[in-house]
């Protein structure tokens, strides 16, 4: 009988600690590379992107990030796993594509079909999304920015509207044009380029994603998308289990075991009895000396909080206070590589509040605090305003 190797909960929070960036006695990385080897950013929130990397790079600034994405547009925001914005570097926003920008695709295209159906305004649902895609398309192919208003007012097709809850309180009308363009980004056709408003907000213009590039996205097939990025979540995230990666890929079981089997992943045996995954040159070793512990402060839906659907080995009794029903992750304030607490900002001084959702030593209450003043300094008058507050935010 062959036995497995373990890997306990405590060398888990050691591997998160040193490949997500968190551990201040490691040589900084440049921005590009720490989006990388994170698989890429949460971007639904706006300003998770920025604080996200605050946390992981001394010195950081919002300018770097807007660089970034705007100017050198190394980095791209990318409608990606699980129906989520991300941010990218150029290489993996490819590998994402094809690993789930048809599944991505098609799934915002049924969504607008059904609502389509619904209303007695668009005769041919089917034909209509065609022709809105193509005018889109046809218009952003001088590689101009433009943003949702301005390409509806270019292109009348598009300002089609669907009512929903009609008489009830809750009513109202979604206009179809901008699902269009998410449709159309989850593809990789078009991309969100110049932002108009700050850092903590969202007022995108689409672009031709060719043009926006400079050069042609690399096609890569839905088996090559998928193991590249199981591979990258294996080097990044593992170990960790079937149901961990199925849930962060928002693919199936058949593709990541496929994918797991392509790569001659290794079965570990964690604590609490699941079965989890690394890479063959992955094993641990007992050579590396575990990280001093280290207080951070991450915002919600961080990579390293997102990262895994069962989160036991670094959330410990703390759900309740952490996540929303829909599984979106707040504020979290971490110690020794575990979610110990919560923080958020005073809006009328801008002073971070801390939350500890445990009895903590000194030491740590201190090094939070000390984060959290650093926060706070750095933010100095902006005020983000979370998208998904965590459930000890309405207390």
């Amino acid at each position: 009988m062959t036995t497995r190797p373990v890997v306990d909960d405590a060398e888990r929070r050691r591997r998160l600690i040193r490949r997500h960036h968190l551990d201040r006695t490691d040589p900084t990385a440049a921005l590009t590379e720490m989006v990388d080897d994170l698989v890429g950013l949460h971007a639904t929130t706006p300003s998770t992107v920025y604080l996200s990397a605050w946390a992981r790079l001394p010195g950081f600034d919002p300018e770097t990030m807007d660089r970034a994405l705007y100017a050198d547009r190394t980095l791209v925001k990318q409608l990606a796993m699980r129906r989520t914005l991300f941010v990218f570097g150029h290489t993996v926003l490819a590998e994402a594509i094809g690993a789930v920008g048809p599944r991505v695709t098609a799934s915002e295209r049924t969504n607008m079909l059904r609502d389509l159906r619904r209303s007695p305004d668009f005769d041919d649902p089917d034909a209509w999304i065609d022709a809105a895609r193509a005018a889109v398309a046809t218009d952003l192919a001088d590689g101009c920015a433009r943003t949702s208003t301005e390409l509806r007012r270019r292109n009348p097709v598009l300002d089609g509207h669907v009512v929903y809850g009609q008489g009830k309180s809750w009513g109202g009308r979604v206009a179809m044009g901008p699902r269009v363009l998410n449709m159309m980004s989850a593809a990789g056709e078009i991309v969100r380029g110049p932002n108009s408003a700050t850092w903590t907000l969202s007022r995108p213009s689409w672009v031709a994603m060719e043009r926006w590039l400079g050069h042609e996205l690399p096609q890569v097939s839905a088996a090559d998308g998928h193991r590249a990025m199981v591979r990258r979540w294996l080097r990044a995230f593992g170990p960790g289990t079937e149901t961990d990666i199925v849930w962060w890929l928002g693919s199936t079981k058949r593709v990541v075991r496929t994918a797991l089997a392509d790569h001659d992943a290794v079965e570990v045996d964690l604590d609490g009895g699941a079965v989890g995954y690394l890479l063959p040159d992955d094993l641990p070793d007992g050579a590396d000396d575990a990280p001093p512990p280290q207080a951070h402060l991450l915002p919600e839906l961080d990579p390293t909080t997102m990262g895994w659907k069962e989160r036991g080995f670094y959330l410990g009794p703390h759900a309740e206070h952490v996540f929303d029903r829909n599984g979106n992750g707040g504020q979290t304030a971490w110690w020794d590589g575990r979610i110990v607490g919560g923080w958020r900002q005073n809006k009328d001084d801008g002073h971070i509040e801390l939350h500890p959702f445990e009895k903590l030593p000194a030491v740590a209450m201190r090094a939070l605090t000390e984060q959290a003043e650093a926060l706070a300094g750095w933010l100095g008058e902006v005020r983000p305003t979370p998208g998904y507050p965590a459930p000890f935010m309405r207390g």
